[in-house]
């Protein structure tokens, strides 16, 4: 079966592919033992490789890899010297040869049918790469707010991978089981992307003809980040990179990613007017400002959530907001 250039070698009834997960890590001693052995712990019937590329991490992660590879012949470990997201997965397919790609990253943890199920709904879908729900859950009075507003829609948006939904085809999915080939086809990530890679992948695989499918039976449990700096640091290159691809990619953008720099424009007019020209222009900030109580309330469980929930929310959209708008184009030029 072929679609636009873009061979898919799953079909139903054919035998359990042999499958390579792929893991880009960078400073994460943290999170990455329970994501490997949370892998490990699949009910997966047939063959597996775990491939960890290792960034030039400050931490003890590699010490770390290096004791999860001497303990189980499946791990292999490639460095990625340039530490980035997206060379690394590159490195980790080229030492792969299996032809289902499976992307894992630190900071996720796999339900133990993850696999299993992702290549079941691969055979009936058709999809060169299927993906399911993002589900964030944290730890500390913090992260627990950050997972919450992570699985709102007056967070970051409706995404069926955050918020949940029904099955079916759509332009992106959380991490991702891949068809290799498909991915080789259109020449792997693009390695200039430090965010959004996955995003601008599978819009090259949608253009080639290939399909995305969202199921909501495939969770993955994924580990916010744990302060307001790293939180900050995270939304800003997720609205810096998001506009690099609406450039690349002419047509790709929506009302989602326009709202956070539209609040962020709208706040800071409004405070610069009301303090240099009168008061009543005051009330688009007052109104931002209410929409995010009113929204905590909402989304927030307990009261410290609901507490903590209009700095998170804040946080997010403003970092979100300010990476968008000042993100320039020297950052991914239109030629590859």
């Amino acid at each position: 079966m072929a679609t636009s250039g873009i061979e898919l070698s799953l079909s139903p009834g054919s035998q359990l592919p042999a499958v390579s997960v792929v893991l880009p890590v960078l400073n994460e001693e943290l999170y990455l033992s329970n994501a490997v052995q949370s892998i490990l712990a699949q009910d997966y019937a047939g063959s597996l490789e775990i491939i960890v590329a290792l960034g030039p991490s400050k931490d003890k992660t590699d010490e770390i890899a290096q004791k999860l590879a001497s303990s189980d012949t499946r791990i292999l470990l490639v460095k990625n010297p340039s530490g980035r997201t997206a060379a690394g997965l590159n490195l980790a397919i080229n030492k792969s040869s299996n032809p289902v790609i499976v992307r894992v990253d630190a900071h996720a943890e796999l339900q133990r049918n993850y696999i299993s199920q992702a290549i079941e709904v691969m055979k009936s879908s058709g999809a060169v790469n299927v993906g399911g729900v993002m589900g964030a859950q944290g730890v500390s009075y913090f992260e627990k707010a950050v997972a919450r507003a992570m699985r709102s829609a007056l967070g970051v948006g409706a995404s069926r991978f955050h918020t949940g939904g029904d099955a079916g085809y759509v332009d992106t999915v959380y991490l991702g089981v891949f068809i290799r080939s498909a991915v080789i086809a259109v020449g792997g990530f693009d390695e200039r992307f430090i965010r959004a890679q996955d995003w601008e992948l599978n819009y090259r695989l949608r253009q080639a003809g290939g399909k995305i499918f969202f199921d909501p039976r495939l969770h993955v449990t994924y580990r916010p980040r744990s302060t307001v700096k790293a939180l900050a640091k995270q939304y800003f290159e997720y609205g810096r990179w998001r506009r690099v691809v609406s450039r690349r990619h002419q047509g790709t953008i929506n009302y989602r990613y326009l709202a956070p720099p539209f609040s962020l424009i709208g706040t800071v007019l409004s405070i610069a007017l009301a303090a240099t020209l009168h008061v009543i222009f005051i009330v688009p900030a007052a109104i931002y400002a209410i929409f995010l109580i009113l929204a905590s309330f909402v989304i927030g469980k307990g009261f410290i959530e609901k507490i903590l929930m209009p700095f998170v929310l804040f946080t997010m959209q403003m970092s979100w907001g300010v990476g968008f708008l000042t993100s320039p184009k020297t950052l991914a030029p239109l030629e590859r």
